[in-house]
């Protein structure tokens, strides 16, 4: 893997104010072949990845045998409502269209615990990225970019708290062409009623 140190250093924040909160199972939400997932592991969180791709989580099972991947689309997770105590959608929001992010938001609000954060990473920008051979195979991907106060905005009408955000320029050693986002979001604890 491509070392990344100042985007581990956003998953170690993460994985803290997880543990901080009581621990407890965490979704890396479209894992691709499961970097994120073995990374989150590897700082003490309880974590399981989900991709909608056979294919990516083949590569993620063989990668990490030690793991949990299952199949499912992140617009309809097969996962009880309050069930996480955080989730991670590291670049995997990218290929969802803009009309579907509401959606796609409010099924994160759905399984995530009151107080439970969600960190999101995406391309910044406003015009999308289409590769014709990605990784030398012949296949199409359009990698979507997306404003970070649009993207912060959609979470809060979904009933997120955001905590933080962060942008950071482009990194040419590492083939980035855009800048690279980072929010951080919180579902708002319960109410207690007395």
């Amino acid at each position: 893997m491509t070392s990344r140190p100042r985007d581990w250093t956003v998953q170690a924040a993460f994985a803290e104010l997880v543990n901080r909160g009581g621990g407890g199972q965490v979704a890396d939400l479209g894992c691709g072949p499961g970097r994120t997932t073995a990374h989150l592991a590897s700082l003490g969180l309880d974590v399981f990845g989900l991709d909608l791709s056979t294919s990516m989580l083949t590569i993620a099972r063989r990668e990490n045998p030690g793991l949990v991947f299952r199949q499912g689309s992140m617009l309809d997770l097969d996962i009880p409502g309050g069930a996480l105590a955080g989730a991670v959608s590291w670049y995997s929001s990218i290929h969802t269209p803009v009309d579907r992010l509401p959606s796609l938001f409010t099924e994160f609000h759905r399984v995530l615990a009151p107080g439970a954060h969600l960190l999101l990473a995406f391309q910044a920008g406003d015009r999308p990225l289409t590769l014709d051979q990605p990784f030398g195979h012949p296949v199409r991907l359009d990698f979507e970019r997306r404003r970070p106060d649009a993207m912060a905005g959609l979470l809060e009408a979904a009933g997120f708290v955001m905590r933080s955000r962060a942008v950071r320029e482009a990194d040419e050693e590492l083939g980035e062409s855009s800048a690279q986002a980072f929010l951080l979001a919180r579902k708002a604890a319960a109410v207690l009623q007395g």
